[in-house]
Formats: structure tokens, sequence, C-alpha cells
């Protein structure tokens, strides 16, 4: 896997997997905060700061949601880089479908504004990054801390009285995002990029042995941290709204469908249906990457046809205490 080294574009620099066969995801190098406090060197404010981001990662996704609910579309212009990822890394190719050019740099690869923040980068260039166009650099570009970054501090640059993240939730929603993270979020990737049996297996085991337990919980409960929506769940939709399209086939987490328990999948659609959300799903988007983009998962680059799956089908969730915020209902409804 491609990656900067000093600055410079390698191609043959980062191995996904460690010595174990074991896949080994690098930490995100830029984590400054934007606080909406007097004395902080990033502050919240309309337009300073532009999102970049993939359709088709489900890293990126979590951004996209959260700047959705709570409305924030206005605040944060945002560039779409194109799904295949080569060579040179996430490019931008505004004539093709559902990308777009460079908005703030006018850049060809995104590589060259990690270069820009750090001209002595050494990383993987990933995605989301959040990038302020007053300083011209990286603010940071770790998914689940810009996340937070939206839900607390752009409160009053939101046009939904959402809150994704409440004070009196917050112990509940950080241990289901570290509950997750491990075993499914990244547990997928463990599975797909895996070079022997053995990590392989560990992964599969603690993902679907996850995957088991929460099914257990949303039998009593709307959402992963009780009766409200939260960051929790956008972290969770992220990566189940991709599972039986690409991770089930393509990254081998076979053992079971997600349309086949009895309440994620349901739990799905409830998420899928809560409004601004469908709106972020392009799964055109998501099959093209993951089929096209690992050669050494699927040598030949194509994409699988199916499935077709009923995202809108009814869910029966508001049958079960809560309710997707009433700001959002009202904002579909009008």
């Amino acid at each position: 896997m491609n990656m900067l080294v000093d600055g410079e574009w390698r191609t043959d620099a980062y191995e996904t997997a460690g010595d174990d066969g074991s896949f080994d995801r690098q930490e995100a190098p830029f984590r400054d905060r934007i606080r909406d406090a007097p004395d902080a060197e990033y502050q919240p404010e309309a337009g300073r700061y532009h999102l970049y981001v993939s359709l088709a990662c489900p890293w990126a996704h979590r951004t996209l949601v959260t700047r959705a609910l709570l409305g924030l579309e206005d605040a944060i212009s945002v560039s779409i880089v194109d799904p295949y990822r080569g060579d040179d890394g996430w490019q931008f190719t505004p004539e093709k479908d559902g990308c777009t050019r460079d908005h703030i740099r006018d850049a060809d690869y995104l590589r060259e504004l990690y270069v820009e923040a750090d001209p002595n980068a050494t990383c993987r260039v990933t995605v989301p990054v959040l990038w302020d166009t007053e300083q011209e650099t990286i603010v940071n570009n770790e998914s689940k801390e810009i996340m937070r970054m939206l839900t607390t501090e752009f409160g009053d640059l939101a046009t939904h009285d959402v809150d994704l993240s409440p004070e009196g939730y917050r112990n509940e929603i950080d241990r289901a995002l570290e509950d997750i993270y491990e075993p499914i979020n990244n547990g997928v990737y463990r599975a797909g990029f895996a070079t022997e049996q053995e990590p392989y297996d560990a992964a599969i085991d603690d993902l679907f042995g996850a995957l088991d337990h929460w099914d257990e919980v949303l039998a009593d409960q709307r959402y992963l941290a009780g009766d409200r929506l939260t960051e929790a769940d956008i972290a969770m939709f992220t990566t189940l709204v991709r599972f039986d399209t690409v991770y089930h086939t393509h990254f081998m987490c076979n053992v079971q469908y997600i349309r086949e328990y009895d309440h994620l999948w349901p739990y799905l659609r409830d998420l899928y249906q809560t409004p601004g959300v469908a709106e972020t799903v392009n799964m055109a988007h998501i099959k093209e990457h993951y089929y096209t983009t690992h050669p050494d998962v699927t040598p030949h680059g194509i994409i699988a046809r199916g499935p077709d799956l009923a995202f809108d089908a009814p869910h029966d969730r508001d049958e079960l205490p809560g309710a997707p915020p009433s700001a959002l209902v009202e904002a579909n409804a009008n």
C-alpha cells in the first residue's frame, strides 16, 4: 500500500499485514481540535473548514452523516474524491459521477494537501480530512474525533436542533464506540486483509461474536446507547450498510448476512430511513472502490452485481422506546 515518506510519495512503503499475517492499521497523524473557546487556535466558524471525503469509505462516511444530521452543510463544505484509489492514491476526478474537484486547493491528488500541511509527512493518505482554509492546513484526519468536534463544538452553526453526543449519554456513547471499533468497524478489515489463517479466524470470531451481542442488545432498545440516536449509531451504520454488499463477499465475512439478523437488520433500516441519512449513501461508489482498489483481495477488478437490499422496507423499530430527533423529522416534512 502506498504512502508518504518524508513528504515523498512511495508505492512500496506500507505493508498492511504484520509479521503474523494480521492487519495493521496506522494511526491518524493529524489530531488537532476545534474548540468553541476564545483561546482556541481552531474555533468553529461558518465557511472556515472543509471536509475531504470518499463516499466509499466508512470512516469518511461517518463525518458526512454527522454533518447532515446536524444541518452543517452550509457551514462546512465538501470535496469528494474518486472511489477508485490507484497507485497515486485518492484522486480528484470532477468529470466522474458523484465526484468533485478539490474546491479549496484545486489539487489533483489528496496527498498534495498532506504535503501542504506537513512537507515532511510520513503517513498514509486517508479520508476524511478536515481542512482549515484560514491557516491552510489539516486540523484532523481521525473520523471519531471529527464526529465529536462537529457534535460538540458547532452547535451555534447547526441548522438542526440535534445533539448526537448529549452529556448524560456520553459515557455510554464512548463505551459503545470503543466496543464496536475493534471487532466490527476495524474487524471487517482485519478479516479482509489478513494474510494468514489464524488472524483471519480470530477476526471473524471477534466480528460475529460482537454482531451477535449487539443483535441481542437491540432486541430491547432502539439505539446502541439506549433511546437516543448518537455518534455510536453513526459509527455502526457506516459499517453495517456496507456489510452485505462488500464485506460479506469481498472481505470473506461470510458467516452470516446482516439481513439475516433479527434485530440488526431492522436497526440498519431504521438508521437508513432517518431523515438525511440515505442521501449520504452511494452504493455505486462503495462497490467500485472495494472491488477495484484491492487487487490482493479481488485481482480482476470485477464489480459484484448484487445484492439489491430493501433498506426502505418497514422496520417496526418505532415500537421500542426512543425516536429520531424531532428536528430531523420536522425538517424532512418541510
